[in-house]
């Protein structure tokens, strides 16, 4: 696989894991906006799971962004 093609996949498997473990913390949750009401109802491991989550999406969107050009 070339360089280019292993950062796309990179990028890929970095967003969708941030999505599933955003959907994971969520999971118990029963409203799902506004996100005030969200933040109140999680627990503190499921809201550390969610920022992770979050985290995890932003730096794979930056990242991808910043990438240098070939």
């Amino acid at each position: 696989m070339s360089s280019n093609k292993n950062r796309r996949l990179a990028t890929a498997v970095g967003f969708v894991s941030g999505v599933l473990t955003c959907m994971d913390a969520m999971r118990d949750a029963s409203v799902s906006w506004p996100p005030d009401a969200v933040w109140k109802e999680l627990s503190h491991p499921h809201r550390l799971e969610l920022g992770g989550g979050i985290a995890l999406i932003v730096v794979t969107l930056v990242a991808a962004v910043w990438r240098p050009s070939s």
